[in-house]
């Protein structure tokens, strides 16, 4: 009886078709196992793990100073002045030395036996042979008993030249000058102990080998942080680098630095920071935790940041877990102890507590659980315990100590207590309201007729005068128009509380119709075109800067979406006849304009805002689809306008000016 399923012929299985992939070999057929991804991520996470190993020198004692060198021809270089990786014969490999089987055997590392190191970051024993295995190139340089061997791999870890002695030539070395005394075997021997990593990623493994500077950078300095003393250097050889001098990190504060760091954009809430450690060998596995804490005057409650042997554990863990428990617990004690609580007050949650507090975790265990490779999350059971017992002991000393201080945190907590009740009825408000048929909407909203949002804009306009001339330049089936009275509230520095109290805040939250903050919701979006219609000048930059940050904090999907558009109004007209007026964006299309033509003499207005506008010109310059220029917000963009919210409307003068400083190029990109 013939049916209709479908017959595949397929080769023979057998024991011959089970493939073994031994070595590094395994490595490059499945990267992203090793290093999460071969985009940029990847790539640096090559870096990540030479550094790391040098840290973990740092860390047993052993190394002072890490210098990281991008250099001209693609390499990027680690040198350390640790102790160098051992370079005699491994004894399970007669033949190789134990340099060698670092560098081309997976899982081989002075990591697990508990004898090399005490904690480490290089957990697996794969960091450095994974390197090995997605470069292209690979030398090593070891300077090590006083003489300096050099091997080199190529093609992802086939050896091309055995650990040999060298005779080394005096270069710069986290140790300074190499003292030269040539032997007998025309080696150089060496004073300075330490290893120098060079290697060169495979492009044909990534989608690209461009190191990113600031990536580096950013990173390098969380290392200095957490590893008291240690100086680490990056600089840049390569031919498009702006700046090839050194950039050290050294911080002899260790994590107290990291907080005062992260804080200095911020008004603290007092000017003291705490820090207390614990340690504890448990099961013969030691448990070493130091913490830094202080509390400012901002609202965010994400200021908890964790790390486990140097690791950022981004996901957190059992470190950050035992932390946040003993902390509510010890605050609420404290505050019932000394009656800033009442019998008949709720106690505190946790979130009220951490409005405001930035602190940072360093966790050191000697075997530690990670998820992953990649090693977000720390799984040691243990280490909460650890951490919630001493966090309840020291936490509890700390305020006892620092009275004036734990009031200011007790009362900034309570405060927040209040507003999130405020901020749960006035979500009820909301709710209450039929968003989606267009019940209860803004008075000032004038909608537009169509029901389908895919075709449906949302013009937020600056100005009612504006809104008046928009009104009119619409097209009042697809086009709604929403005018916003001066500058908005800055969300940045407003409790959700007072942020829904806000008639312009209410205004846009009730108009897009989706909700807000965890509870937004994209499908319910009346507009899948939001457009920011604010004058081409400075006060509009501004308008677009806050309206830019209320929807990265309140409703980032949208921007994820790409549902948020800049519309761009122009700067200046010029009549070049009397039947025609050309419009110019801003003073680059006007210069523009101008070297296009060296002799033209008519004059330039400048539109001091949409209101000088009438409503023709408003249409054919900026709404019509035809001949309008948006521009789409990308989720960067609305972080960049995020970040210049937080650090140029806080209290820090000196940080808003190293701010503009080093990041000029994005400031002035806010004006699009």
């Amino acid at each position: 009886m013939k049916t209709d399923t479908m017959h595949v012929e397929t080769a023979a299985y057998g024991a011959d078709e089970i493939t073994i992939l031994e070595g590094l070999e395994a490595v490059r057929t499945r990267p992203g196992m090793y290093i999460g991804s071969t985009g940029p991520t990847g790539l640096h996470h090559l870096v990540w793990e030479v550094v790391d190993n040098a840290v973990d020198e740092a860390m047993a004692g052993h190394c002072t100073r890490i210098d990281v060198t991008l250099r001209a021809d693609g390499a990027c270089e680690v040198v350390d002045n640790g102790r160098g990786i051992p370079v005699e014969n491994h004894p399970k490999f007669a033949d190789r030395s134990a340099a060698e089987v670092v560098l081309t055997v997976l899982h081989a590392g002075a990591k697990f036996g508990g004898k090399g190191y005490k904690v480490s970051g290089g957990l697996h024993g794969v960091g450095v042979s994974v390197v090995n295995a997605l470069s292209r190139r690979v030398e090593v340089e070891i300077d090590r008993g006083g003489q300096r061997h050099y091997m080199v791999f190529v093609n992802g870890g086939e050896l091309q030249q055995r650990l040999t002695p060298i005779q080394a030539a005096p270069h710069e070395t986290p140790q300074g000058e190499v003292t030269q005394e040539t032997n007998s075997t025309n080696a150089t021997k060496t004073h300075r102990t330490g290893t120098t990593v060079r290697f060169w990623p495979d492009p044909t493994i990534f989608d690209e080998v461009e190191f990113r500077f600031q990536t580096l950078l950013e990173r390098f300095q969380m290392m200095a942080f957490l590893n008291k003393g240690l100086q680490i250097r990056l600089r840049d050889q390569r031919t498009n680098a702006t700046k090839t001098d050194w950039i050290s990190y050294q911080y002899e504060g260790g994590i107290i630095d990291f907080v005062s760091h992260i804080n200095e954009s911020k008004e603290s809430l007092f000017e003291t920071v705490g820090y207390f450690t614990g340690a504890e060998e448990i099961n013969g596995n030691p448990h070493e935790v130091e913490i830094a804490f202080q509390w400012n005057t901002g609202f965010n409650s994400d200021g908890i940041h964790s790390f486990a042997n140097g690791i950022a554990t981004i996901e957190g863990g059992m470190h950050e877990q035992g932390f946040r428990t003993a902390v509510t617990r010890t605050v609420n004690s404290y505050a019932r102890a000394k009656g800033l609580l009442k019998d008949k007050d709720d106690n505190l949650t946790g979130e009220d507590i951490r409005e405001g507090l930035t602190a940072i975790i360093s966790a050191r265990i000697g075997d530690p659980q990670f998820e992953g490779q990649t090693k977000s999350k720390l799984g040691n059971v243990s280490m909460r315990s650890l951490v919630d017992r001493v966090t309840n002991e020291r936490m509890a000393e700390w305020l006892d100590q620092h009275p004036s201080e734990a009031k200011s945190t007790i009362v900034k907590a309570t405060n927040a207590a209040r507003a999130r009740v405020a901020a749960a009825d006035a979500r009820k408000a909301i709710r209450s309201k039929s968003l989606l048929d267009g019940a209860g909407m803004p008075d000032k909203l004038k909608d537009c007729s169509s029901k389908n949002p895919a075709e449906r804009e949302l013009f937020i306009v600056e100005g009612d005068s504006a809104g008046g001339s928009a009104v009119r330049a619409r097209d009042p089936k697809t086009q709604a128009i929403l005018p916003i009275r001066g500058k908005i509230l800055n969300v940045e520095r407003a409790r959700i509380d007072k942020m829904l109290k806000n008639t312009e805040v209410k205004s846009l939250i009730t108009a897009i119709g989706a909700g807000f903050a965890e509870e937004f919701d994209l499908g319910a979006v009346r507009y899948h075109k939001i457009i920011l219609l604010a004058d081409a000048d400075v006060d509009g930059s501004h308008i677009r800067t806050l309206l830019l940050t209320f929807f990265f904090r309140q409703m980032r999907p949208l921007v994820e979406a790409g549902y948020v558009y800049i519309a761009q109004p122009p700067l200046y007209s010029t009549k070049v006849s009397n039947k025609q007026t050309v419009y110019l964006k801003d003073e680059a299309a006007k210069d523009e304009f101008l070297l296009a033509r060296p002799n033209y003499t008519k004059d330039f207005q400048r539109l001091k805002g949409l209101g000088e506008m009438d409503w023709d010109e408003l249409r054919n310059t900026t709404m019509n689809r035809a001949s309008r220029s948006l521009l789409q917000v990308s989720v960067e963009q609305a972080a960049i306008a995020d970040d210049v919210m937080s650090i140029l409307m806080g209290d820090d003068v000196e940080a808003r000016k190293n701010f503009i400083v080093t990041n000029a190029r994005e400031v002035r990109n806010l004006d699009f």
